[in-house]
């Protein structure tokens, strides 16, 4: 009667090329997921020296005309340093250019990467102008600056700086750090400054060095009125996002090399278990990252261990034919055993 009973040499050299095959397999899978383990989202920043919101009326018309312009308006990565700024309204001055900001130092500038953004702008020596009054500046400034800053790992900053003096409709002003200014002037309007506005999140940082809203009746050039919002000097910055799945998963591979330490007669025993483990693994690891990089919003270990459970993926071919080599094996050991077996017979 024939007996399919291994002798311990012939166990020993199954368990040993199954084992080398369960190595070999989980380090083919660990060379694909940790490729996209590595890879995070860059944050995002911005800068802009002078953004306008402003609606100007004509005398004699009931519409109002839209000036929503900017100066120096960048996205990272970028930069601009322009120092002037004009616009055209049809009605205002016969639809003349006019002249919106003027300045020696105009710059903005907005970097990101995957471990730090940042929004910066400086304005020196400028001079705001309105729709109606050509030789007043609505606001005039000696320096003013801001920054914001967002790294990973760190809670944002933001800041906000105005240095020496402020003008509003020509007359000077004393600001209070933080506060609000209002400032009048008969016949011609009123503006009311907020001084160095800053606001963070856990994500995100803001920063302006002068927002004015403004009202004032010109009555010159055609203009009744002007309202609105005017931003000087702001940047704005969002903290970058790295995949959490990638860096903890490859701490969960070393068990799956375990049978090629045992030499025992049983050392094959886990087989049927251990390439389920190098599966589940690699899925976690590849599907994991592929989520991170489509929400871009995947937090890391929760959802890889969901996503294991969805099985297939790019590796699936080398778990198959691990599979195929591992039959094989083991066919030509049972056949190798009955012919040593049927010799030993004769």
């Amino acid at each position: 009667m024939n007996s399919t009973t291994f002798g311990l040499p012939v166990r020993r050299l199954a368990a040993a090329t199954t084992a080398a095959l369960l190595v070999g397999a989980p380090a083919v899978l660990t060379a694909a997921g940790t490729a996209h383990a590595t890879e995070g989202h860059g944050g995002k920043s911005g800068a802009v020296v002078l953004r306008t919101g402003l609606d100007v009326s004509l005398l004699r018309k009931t519409v109002d005309l839209p000036l929503n312009v900017s100066l120096n308006e960048v996205s990272a990565p970028g930069d601009a340093d322009k120092t002037a700024l004009t616009a055209t309204l049809d009605g205002v001055d016969k639809g003349r250019p006019f002249r919106v900001l003027d300045a020696r130092v105009a710059r903005a500038k907005a970097t990101a990467d995957g471990h730090k953004a940042e929004g910066a702008t400086e304005l020196v020596g400028a001079r705001v102008h309105v729709p109606g009054l050509p030789f007043l500046s609505l606001v005039e400034v000696e320096k003013v600056t801001s920054k914001a800053v967002c790294e990973a790992g760190r809670h944002p900053v933001a800041e906000a700086n105005v240095l020496g003096h402020v003008k509003v409709l020509g007359k000077t002003v004393s600001l209070s750090a933080g506060g609000t200014t209002h400032v009048e002037v008969p016949g011609v309007g009123e503006v009311t400054l907020d001084l160095s506005q800053r606001t963070t999140t856990a994500t995100t940082a803001a920063a302006a060095a002068l927002e004015l809203k403004v009202s004032v009746d010109p009555l010159k050039l055609g203009v009744a009125q002007v309202e609105g919002t005017v931003t000087l000097a702001g940047a704005t910055c969002e903290t970058p996002r790295t995949d959490g799945a990638g860096p903890g998963t490859p701490a969960s591979e070393p068990p799956a090399s375990a049978p090629a330490d045992d030499d025992s007669d049983d050392a094959a025993s886990p087989s049927p278990a251990a390439p389920g483990g190098g599966k589940d693994d690699e899925g976690a690891k590849s599907n994991g990252a592929k989520g991170s990089q489509v929400t871009t919003a995947a937090a890391g270990s929760d959802d890889g261990e969901n996503l294991a459970e969805t099985g297939g993926s790019s590796t699936t071919p080398y778990l198959a034919g691990g599979a195929a080599v591992l039959l094989v094996g083991g066919a030509g050991a049972v056949w190798f055993a009955r012919t040593r077996r049927a010799a030993r017979g004769n």
